[in-house]
């Protein structure tokens, strides 16, 4: 973003005021999604730390750059983002139902300063980190970026004597892990509130809101989601916030636009090839640079960001050798070579167990150099609408007009017959490390889907069987 302070000037009519505390008590960022953000005096204090700063090391979308070239935008911006729409958001309601819904500041405060922190706590290299790093070196550990967040918030508070309510601050750690935490929420009144930044009901958030958009922009790609059109069409029915009708489908292009965003960037296949490098290099680094061991305190977590790479990268330490290499096959494009790919059949859908390397190697043919495991990658990508194979729209309530006070569920079938009747794919990607073991990774993987599902799909021809073809077909005189 480039983001850039800008003072907002406010007269203020306490004379005990320094000139440097008016000067301070609001201020504006420049987004290029949505234009001038203003930011609370109580916002600033949390901002203008360096553990929020941090946020600006973090690539919202990871290695995602080296293949969409525009993809650098950071975790700084996106949450400076879900800020200002949980403010826009609360402060809709509160201006058609706020004497009916009795929303007051601390509502608004608190929703505000969730959608600003919510990501505090994230990892290096987006969802890469503790998805896939962490499982690898600390295998079976229950470790969340939500989690983490809770732990650098009261850090933060702590480390810079931030002045906040205790019952905020509660408000605001439960209101970030909303969706982890379903329904066991202390503030028992005022649900709907939970909605707006992690919504746990049925994914409908102002976190998806902001990174639909501008993950979209960064990468070049068009966005037919429309957020505003959302907030002109809620209104908070029974403790919950719920939809205009007619705006059915565009809560449709809600889920499909993430869908399609997964499918055609989170894991394009290039890009899935440079986070399997990447894991393996950062693996092979950690006993060195001992990056596990900071994801336990908050004063040692802060300090991990996406300079990770550099540090690798450019290190003379021998013990770092294996990973400095595969970084420079990345630099130079040398990635691991995409073999095949298979999308789980609906009907084994359900008792799916991730594919992994060694599955391959049992399924290897003979007739090929001998396989190991350590040649093999393998990435199991999962592609939903966010409730995993249930459709999302059954946990989404709507309202007839706005002197409505009943609210329903729509069946898909009652609106079109181009809707999905699947809400998941399971899609199963193999990679060969090595460029001359390709042919004998492709073959043992199709060995494995004819072994498993009694079937194989030849996605993409590896350049030895397409040699063989053109022969075949110039000795057959074709």
């Amino acid at each position: 973003m480039g983001a850039t302070y800008f003072e907002e000037r406010i007269p203020s009519n306490n004379s005990a005021l320094s000139s440097t505390d008016e000067r301070r008590l609001s201020k504006h960022i420049h987004d290029n999604v949505h234009g001038n953000i203003y930011l609370d005096p109580l916002s600033l204090k949390f901002v203008d730390t360096e553990q929020f700063q941090r946020l600006r090391d973090l690539k919202q979308l990871g290695l995602t750059y080296l293949v969409y070239p525009g993809a650098v935008h950071s975790r700084f911006e996106h949450s400076l983002g879900v800020y200002w729409l949980a403010g826009e958001a609360i402060n809709r309601l509160k201006t058609f139902q706020g004497r009916e819904l009795d929303i007051d500041h601390f509502d608004t405060q608190t929703v505000k300063i969730a959608g600003l922190l919510h990501d505090l706590g994230h990892g290096p290299f987006s969802h890469m980190f503790e998805r896939e790093f962490l499982p690898r070196v600390l295998p079976g550990l229950d470790w969340s970026h939500e989690e983490m967040s809770l732990k650098m918030i009261d850090y933060v508070v702590d480390e810079h004597n931030i002045d906040i309510d205790p019952e905020s601050l509660k408000k605001v750690k439960e209101l970030i892990v909303a969706s982890e935490n379903g329904a066991s929420k202390s503030f028992k009144e005022k649900l709907f509130l939970y909605d707006i930044v992690a919504n746990g009901r049925n994914g409908i958030d102002v976190d998806k809101f902001d990174y639909l958009v501008r993950d979209s922009r960064a990468c070049g790609l068009g966005c037919n989601f429309q957020f505003q059109r959302v907030f002109e069409a809620m209104r908070v029915i029974d403790d919950e916030i719920c939809y205009r009708a007619k705006e059915y489908l565009t809560i449709h292009k809600l889920f499909a636009t993430r869908a399609d965003l997964h499918r055609t960037v989170y894991t394009h296949a290039k890009v899935k090839a440079i986070e399997l490098m990447f894991v393996d290099a950062i693996t092979n680094a950690n006993d060195t640079l001992d990056i596990s061991s900071h994801i336990h305190e908050p004063g040692q977590y802060w300090k991990l960001d996406d300079t990770i790479f550099k540090t690798i990268e450019t290190s003379s330490d021998q013990n770092l050798k294996e990973s400095r290499d595969l970084l420079l096959r990345i630099r130079r494009r040398d990635l691991y070579q995409f073999c095949n790919e298979f999308a789980v059949p609906k009907e084994n859908m359900e008792y799916f167990k991730n594919v992994t390397p060694q599955d391959i190697v049992c399924s290897q043919s003979s007739s090929h150099p001998t396989l190991s495991e350590e040649d093999i990658a393998v990435s199991n990508v999962k592609i939903d609408l966010t409730r995993g194979r249930n459709n999302p729209f059954k946990s989404v309530s709507f309202f007839k007009d706005y002197d409505s006070s009943e609210k329903f569920n729509i069946k898909d079938e009652l609106v079109s017959h181009l809707l999905p009747t699947s809400y998941q794919d399971r899609i199963v990607r193999v990679y060969s490390k090595k460029p001359h073991l390709v042919e004998a990774v492709s073959e043992a993987f199709e060995n494995f889907q004819m072994k498993t599902y009694g079937m194989k799909t030849q996605v993409h021809a590896t350049p030895e069987k397409k040699k063989r073809k053109q022969l075949r077909s110039y000795s057959l005189g074709v």
